[in-house]
């Protein structure tokens, strides 16, 4: 019996538990991302760590995320996507408790390192869903396990700063440690293993050049502000990320079995489903960054609140919402009008909102109206782009494929960490012997966001006329 079979005949009720079970795990490995970012201060204060050594805590998870993702992509088409969820979970479960027990600052760092593992949770749970749920319920789940990656964002701001509040901080690392468990032992008792098909040997020269060249450009995208920009350190890493990875094309060209697929990703829908994922992933990222920073900044600049990080992760809270009300209906307009129109769509509301967010800024409600429109597209977004990724990939190589849209989304959110840190410090103001971003440098991020999100909208566009290739085609009758 083929697994196509075994797909079709899986009852309602097993699907949603599936569906959940590798749901929560996406869920647990996007929080466990942002829970840590309000709370980074009083981490840095209990450890003891140095200015350097807090950064690593995020630079870790940053460098570890980006590498892994097409890697244990990869792997999971070839020998097992199940596994590969598995041990991504595993290596979150393991990181999180890690720093749970820990205020050992080399400890700590280590354990963010393997949280980064659980990154290729979202594109391996897509993959994996694909293969296992009967096809009338494939674009529901999709859109629901890529929009947790927003979700999460979305939640764990407002988490944290209550649980920061009120409890220890370990506890936001304990929450990351039971819920992969959780997720992990639910995924081995409901959700089977597809067969695997693929006999292709390990890619080491691919895997050692893609490693090296992201790791050449994370680095200095993530500590560029603290490195200047114009330092030698910082361009010359990323002069040899552009050569480590124009020789990765070349070599991957030319294998047979390559750990990055460069003729799919060459393929002009794919390509430009990741590039909107690149642009997407920055608009949120630095969207979201910067109306927490915007919220709690001091009245007395003129346009700040004051607020609290609980306050600050509370006008979030209605974005991260929307991002899970919409995904099933985000499904429904994909198989109606098309993944390319419904991303355009989804881009032009992301523009809107950041237009809101540049001219609304008198009180707090336009904020969260403006921000939680921002997240409504970005969740519609997020929800669109693997289903275009899916379309256009031979079923051998979804894992892979996702993974790399994956590494797109998360490289736009570290390029809007960088971008957005140099605005905020470039343009400022002084207030009480300090400099803080002006209203002028927060305007400046937002355009450019808007500017980002209509790009997106215009590559889902042209990526709507595209022809979908006869073999990859499917029913499009959508029950969930």
């Amino acid at each position: 019996m083929t697994d196509e079979s075994v797909a079709q005949k899986t009852s309602p009720v097993r699907a949603y538990l599936e569906i959940g079970a590798v749901g929560l795990g996406a869920l647990m490995a996007s929080l466990t991302q942002t829970l840590v970012i309000p709370v980074l201060p009083v981490i840095s204060k209990d450890i003891g760590a140095s200015t350097t050594q807090t950064q690593w805590l995020l630079t870790s998870t940053l460098l570890v995320a980006a590498v892994s993702v097409p890697v244990v992509g990869r792997f999971a088409d070839m020998v097992g996507r199940r596994l590969m969820l598995v041990f991504s979970l595993g290596a979150l479960a393991l990181g999180s408790l890690i720093d749970a027990l820990t205020t050992d600052t080399t400890l700590m760092i280590v354990g963010r390192a393997l949280t980064g593992l659980s990154a290729a949770s979202i594109p391996l749970g897509i993959s994996l869903l694909a293969a296992v749920l009967p096809v009338d319920r494939r674009s529901s789940a999709t859109a629901l396990i890529s929009a947790m990656l927003g979700i999460g964002s979305a939640l764990g701001l407002p988490l944290a700063g209550l649980l920061a509040d009120n409890v220890d901080y370990h506890v936001l690392f304990w929450i990351g440690a039971v819920g992969a468990v959780l997720s992990l032992v639910a995924i081995l008792a409901l959700v089977g293993e597809p067969r695997q098909t693929s006999t292709r040997s390990v890619d080491l020269p691919g895997i050692a050049l893609l490693t090296s060249g992201l790791v050449c450009l994370v680095l200095p995208l993530s500590q560029g502000g603290t490195w200047g920009w114009g330092s030698l350190r910082t361009i010359g890493l990323l002069v040899a990320a552009v050569v480590l990875l124009a020789l990765l094309v070349r070599v991957e060209s030319r294998s047979a079995a390559p750990v990055v697929n460069v003729r799919a990703l060459a393929n002009p829908p794919i390509a430009m489903t990741n590039v909107a994922s690149l642009f997407f992933g920055f608009a949120l990222f630095a969207s979201f960054v910067g109306t927490a920073n915007y919220v709690q900044a001091p009245a007395a600049t003129g346009y700040g609140f004051g607020s609290s990080v609980l306050t600050a992760g509370l006008c979030l809270l209605p974005s991260g919402l929307l991002m899970l009300l919409l995904a099933p209906v985000t499904a429904k307009l994909s198989t109606l009008w098309g993944a390319g129109r419904v991303l355009f769509l989804a881009g032009l509301i992301v523009a809107a909102g950041l237009i809101a967010r540049i001219f609304f800024v008198d009180s707090l409600w336009q904020i969260v109206v403006g921000t939680a429109i921002i997240g409504a597209g970005s969740g519609i977004g997020y929800a669109t782009l693997p289903t275009l990724i899916n379309t256009y990939t031979p079923a051998t190589d979804l894992a892979a494929a996702n993974g790399i849209n994956a590494l797109a989304r998360s490289l736009g959110s570290t390029l809007a960490s960088a971008v957005g840190g140099s605005i905020l410090a470039s343009m400022t103001m002084a207030l009480g012997g300090f400099e803080i971003p002006s209203l002028k440098a927060y305007r400046v991020l937002f355009a450019i966001c808007a500017v980002a999100a209509v790009a997106a909208a215009l590559l889902g566009l042209i990526a709507s006329r595209t022809k979908v290739p006869q073999e990859h085609t499917q029913p499009v009758v959508e029950t969930v």
